[in-house]
């Protein structure tokens, strides 16, 4: 097969195109690890051209010897520099908050203290006006009933009120047994219609 371990090719595609790499490992029917003067990652074999030179490395070769044997061949081998890890941004707690949230979080609670007050202010303000109403509008009804009572005669007056708790509460006890009274009586005039039919 062409594309061995340990075959130079160079790279005709991609950044990387021109320069002159080694085979590492074969990875799948099209694709390989290259390594060299490219940065070492797999690589599709379509994408490149094999030399007649092989060297002679191991399958997974590490970069310190892909490197060596490139300095035997006289062939620049790629270095390449690690980033330098910058520490990660950390998430601010809500225990741990920074000076500007801070002075955020102190207006947020100055704003709804504010605002339960001014809520507490116009609800006492508009209750006050509803007893004050509620006072006018009793006083006037008094008045009315004062001038009424004038005119009608103080036995009616006792005993109609007398009489009107007692009718509800004995309404109310009616209702139910009537309306189950009703039911009853309609369940048995169907059994005996069927009874009847039979």
């Amino acid at each position: 097969m062409i594309y061995d371990i340990g075959r130079l090719c160079v790279k005709t595609a991609g950044r990387d195109s021109g320069k002159i790499c080694v085979i590492v490992d074969i990875l799948e029917q099209h694709l390989v690890l290259i390594d060299g003067q490219t940065r070492r990652r797999k690589c599709n074999i379509g994408h490149l051209e094999p030399l007649q030179k092989e060297i002679k490395i191991s399958k997974g070769a590490s970069h310190d010897k892909v490197k060596s044997e490139f300095e035997k061949l006289k062939i620049e081998c790629l270095e390449t520099k690690p980033k330098k890890s910058k520490p990660r941004p950390t998430k601010d707690r809500k225990g741990k908050l920074t000076e500007k949230r801070q002075k955020k979080a102190e207006e947020l609670k100055n704003n709804k203290e504010a605002k339960k007050e001014t809520k507490k202010k116009q609800e006492k303000a508009s209750s006050m006006e509803e007893i004050l109403s509620k006072e006018d509008s009793k006083e006037s009804k008094t008045d009315e009933k004062t001038v009424e009572t004038k005119d009608v005669k103080p036995a009616k007056q006792a005993s109609e009120p007398a009489n009107k708790p007692a009718t509800k509460t004995a309404e109310k006890t009616e209702k139910p047994f009537a309306k189950s009274t009703d039911k009853e009586a309609a369940a048995s005039t169907d059994l005996s219609n069927k009874s009847s039919k039979k």
